[in-house]
């Protein structure tokens, strides 16, 4: 659908998709990449190298086959449209992932198995969320 509109490379594509999903729905080249070289296997986009880039566009058959589902195709992003903000779980997920890096690397025995505690202090309080229970931590993170 988005190549319907314009040749895009596999990044535009996933930037494409986080704009119009709000940022709820963000593939992962693993998820792009496979999917445009099934869509080139079977002949509905053709790949070419553009400035070391693999730009895709959709071939006469994939231009056919869009067409051909107008009318009865849904919007992936329809459901996105009106839907209220997103807070950015995964933002934050990544700075949690990188603070824990650093402790990794460059942290003391005693950081590092501080650090598991609140790791996994938090991996329970968000499965304890899941079941509405209260979330109240078991210790201080400041231990």
């Amino acid at each position: 659908m988005l190549l319907a509109e314009e040749p895009m490379h596999g990044y535009q594509l996933m930037q494409a998709i986080a704009d119009r999903s709000g940022g709820r729905w963000t593939p992962s080249p693993g998820a792009i990449y496979p999917t445009i070289n099934q869509l080139e296997d079977e002949g509905l986009v053709t790949v070419t190298a553009e400035a070391g880039r693999k730009l895709v566009t959709l071939s006469d058959s994939g231009r056919e086959y869009v067409e051909s589902r107008r009318e009865t195709s849904v919007d992936p992003f329809a459901g996105f449209a009106n839907a209220e903000a997103a807070t950015d779980l995964r933002g934050l997920l990544e700075e949690l992932h990188s603070a824990t890096r650093q402790v990794a690397r460059s942290g003391s025995e005693q950081q590092r198995a501080a650090a598991a505690k609140i790791l996994a202090e938090a991996r329970r309080s968000l499965y304890l969320l899941l079941a509405d229970a209260p979330v109240v931590p078991d210790t201080d993170p400041g231990e």
